[in-house]
């Protein structure tokens, strides 16, 4: 049972009355309790329980969910029903649209500032009490930095320059923060002060939690890693990667082997178990997850809203919204050649064009695609039930391919049909998988790529091993599955190209569709090559993609929402190219 978010719904019912907001940065307390009033003790759980309810419980137009993220790299369409269904998102995916006014930007900023304001609420009535009066004093202000860190984390990889708002900040102060400090040469100093919140958390969290949901030491560990990623590849003013900071990369190695060493991690036996509603808190490649409920004693449970557009549009088992589609260029990504390695240089030159049965009985495929992909007439989401055509709202533009990682069966108990599918089911927020791609990257780059080749292969071989949920009804295969190790000299040379080409390769597809592909992409400095050479290609498939183009130094990140510009009335600077 889900003890905790239960606990929080509950909380974040009760707290919401008493913590109305004057502005996104700025919550003052209304109602008959006050923020001095609640420094009893007993009652700080609140301040915390609701700060964790907050982000969770986001809409789909303010979501920090993974597909945002998708479809602005060459993993995914928009989806939906047209160009003009969500055409905010359409102008994000194809970039040249974009401007400081696009729609579905400006929630998502606020959002997040609710949140982050929820989480210096916590930290102020904590701080005022001691650790004789509340035992659990500096475990609570971990949890409370942590999530402060995690959401100006989510918020920088989106639009680089921020605000960073900590518990100090008084409204007048707040007024006056910009987003772009003229002393910052670059953006590490925002790095370093996220940085600085989850060093705080890995410090003083315990390395296991009693409820599930509450963060541990470990996913401290693991942004703490993934932050110091990001500061080892500093950007200039126009997001160039301008050179490569080893010692970063050696203190990430530490938190990565950190996590490694402590034997609370491995791969699951089978991919499938990070994407199974039944597994939830289960997986043993779970560092941290945001739990969702349903049938919880609340009117509508705890609801994964930020995914209810990406269900299929398929009658009778579900009834909306078919966003979310897997690209042609991602699954032709997962094509393998007879030694059952990727087709690094000519992976794209296949042509589906709907053409299912040609396609996939002449070809084979990386075992994880039939995890990732719905397909006609391969099984959807490991039941008897194969996936449909009809599951397509808008082929003509997007194709007949569906993401699955976030959606669930069609008869799972976690559904709630309004219209909108919305679902129960966890999101897992960091894998284990990801922390040992981050310490082969690290190793790579290091210059001691031999010690990356067997980290890889470990992924490589638990997607071996990952095929016995992917049999059709009639217990064959709907395509000849195909992946074996790397060996250096039979099948690779591994060589310091060949493994970054490798690695970079192995990010794709263990992690396709989750929305780590376009930030991986900006970190590592190759987004406008990687991205402009998939819209070239892509023309050739969709007309609708004539517009699509990504500006070097502009489209790496989202334009400041110009509602916050207007706001901050001259106090925030717009980034480049807006």
């Amino acid at each position: 049972m889900k003890r905790l978010i239960k606990y929080i719904v509950l909380t974040y019912i009760f707290a919401m009355p008493l913590l109305g907001c004057e502005s996104e940065l700025d919550i003052t307390p209304k109602g008959v309790l006050t923020e001095s009033q609640l420094q009893d003790p007993d009652q700080l759980d609140g301040f915390v329980t609701a700060a964790y309810a907050f982000m969770p419980m986001s809409h789909a137009f303010e979501t920090y969910n993974p597909f945002i993220a998708s479809l602005r790299s060459d993993d995914a369409y928009k989806g939906g029903g047209g160009l003009n269904d969500q055409t905010p998102w359409y102008q994000m995916e194809v970039f040249s649209l974009t401007n400081a006014s696009v729609g579905n930007n400006d929630g998502s900023w606020y959002r997040g500032y609710q949140g982050i304001s929820r989480a210096n609420t916590a930290i102020r009535v904590i701080e005022a009490v001691t650790v004789e009066q509340y035992p659990l004093k500096n475990q609570r202000l971990a949890e409370m930095h942590f999530l402060r860190g995690w959401i100006h984390y989510k918020m920088k990889r989106r639009w680089k320059w921020i605000p960073y708002i900590d518990e100090t900040a008084t409204s007048d102060d707040i007024a006056q923060i910009s987003n772009h400090p003229s002393d910052m040469d670059n953006d590490i100093p925002l790095w370093q002060k996220i940085r600085e919140d989850f060093q705080f958390a890995a410090e003083n969290l315990p390395e296991v939690q009693d409820q599930v949901g509450r963060v541990n030491r470990y996913a401290a560990k693991a942004y703490l890693a993934n932050t110091l990623l990001w500061m080892a590849y500093p950007q200039n003013g126009s997001h160039e990667v301008t050179g490569l900071d080893e010692g970063k990369l050696q203190e990430a190695l530490v938190q990565v082997n950190d996590i490694i060493n402590s034997g609370q991690f491995s791969l699951a036996d089978d991919f499938a178990f990070n994407f199974m509603l039944e597994y939830d808190n289960q997986s043993p490649e779970s560092l941290w997850e945001l739990q969702f409920t349903i049938d919880d004693g609340t009117p509508r449970g705890n609801l994964n809203e930020g995914n209810g557009l990406t269900a299929p549009w398929w009658n009778p088992y579900f009834s909306c919204c078919d966003f979310h589609k897997a690209s042609y260029n991602l699954v032709n990504a997962f094509r393998v050649d007879e030694n059952g390695v990727p087709l690094f240089d000519t992976y794209n030159d296949a042509e589906l064009q709907n053409n299912y049965d040609n396609y996939f009985e002449d070809m084979s495929f990386d075992p994880r695609m039939g995890h990732t992909v719905a397909v006609p007439g391969f099984p959807w989401k490991y039941q008897e039930i194969p996936f449909d055509s009809t599951g397509s709202r808008d082929p003509g533009i997007y194709g007949f391919m569906n993401s699955m990682k976030e959606n669930v069966r069609t008869d799972s108990p976690g559904l709630f049909n309004q219209f909108w599918m919305f679902n129960s089911k966890n999101q897992i927020e960091v894998r284990y998988a990801e922390v040992l791609l981050w310490k082969a990257e690290i190793l790579i780059k290091l210059g001691r790529h031999d010690e990356a080749l067997p980290i890889i292969n470990q992924l490589r071989e638990r997607a071996a091993n990952s095929i016995e949920k992917l049999r059709k009804a009639d217990g064959t295969f709907p395509t000849e599955y195909r992946i074996s190790p790397y060996v250096d000299g039979s099948n690779i040379n591994w060589t310091p190209d060949n493994a970054w080409k490798a690695l970079m390769w192995e990010n794709r597809l263990e992690m396709a569709m989750e929305g780590r592909r376009f930030f991986d992409l900006v970190r590592w400095g190759v987004a406008a090559e990687v991205i402009n050479a998939y819209y070239e290609k892509e023309r050739q498939r969709y007309p609708w993609m004539e517009a699509a183009y990504f500006t070097k130094g502009r489209d790496e990140f989202l334009p400041i929402p110009q509602a916050q510009m207007n706001w901050s009335q001259g106090v925030y600077i717009q980034n480049p190219g807006y």
